[in-house]
């Protein structure tokens, strides 16, 4: 966290230059989250060798309009997971907003950028395996935002359902492997420059990815 909304921006002091590794967690809100007050921005953030077992959601990054600030620079690497309660990975940029589901995204008007757009950009996660969650993946940015240059590699996730990326650019996926229990394992709602190398579902049987 580095401040909520105006007072956060004013103050300009980004929470950054961050090592975190060798930690478990139980049963924890979230095993790693950003924000959702990150209005003085977060950036330069390693972490790596860390269980979540048992957490709501395991890695977690969550903003709305208003909060302004960038997110940038961080490195996930060598994550275990397991008995996720929701999303194994969670991208939200409509926290605590009402959201009319991934085929209507197309709908929502885009507003102004200005310093409330919250900016989460450049982030990376290689080596992450979950055991058991509710959904794989999860990316929701906003129309005049999207989450941008997100690199997962190496992904292995058994989940109720698959991964679903909504307003999201240059996101690349490589050597990864969801076995959701229904469903695609792949959804893309209003993205760009989306790359895949090397995906597979050896979940449920129909189509592997949709894109809309």
């Amino acid at each position: 966290k580095s401040g909520r909304n105006e007072n956060g921006r004013k103050r300009g002091t980004p929470a950054e230059n961050v090592v975190l590794w060798d930690c478990t967690v139980y049963h924890g809100h979230g095993g790693f989250v950003v924000g959702s007050e990150m209005s003085g921005g977060v950036r330069n953030v390693l972490v790596r060798n860390c269980e979540f077992l048992g957490t709501d959601v395991g890695i977690r990054f969550k903003s709305t309009r208003g909060r302004g600030g960038v997110v940038e620079n961080i490195y996930l690497e060598d994550i275990r997971m397991k008995d996720i309660a929701t999303d194994a990975i969670r991208f939200n940029l409509f926290y605590q907003q009402k959201f009319p589901g991934p085929e209507k995204s197309l709908e929502i008007p885009a507003d102004p950028v200005t310093e409330e757009t919250p900016r989460f950009q450049n982030i990376s996660m290689k080596n992450i395996f979950c055991q058991g969650a509710k959904r794989a993946i999860f990316m929701q940015g906003l129309p005049e935002m999207p989450v941008r240059q997100v690199v997962f590699e190496n992904i292995a996730i058994s989940a109720d359902s698959g991964i679903t990326c909504i307003l999201s650019d240059e996101v690349s996926f490589k050597n990864v492997t969801v076995l959701p229990q229904k469903g695609l394992a792949f959804g893309f709602y209003n993205g760009s420059n989306i790359s895949l190398e090397n995906v597979s579902n050896l979940g449920s049987k129909g189509r592997l990815i949709k894109l809309y």
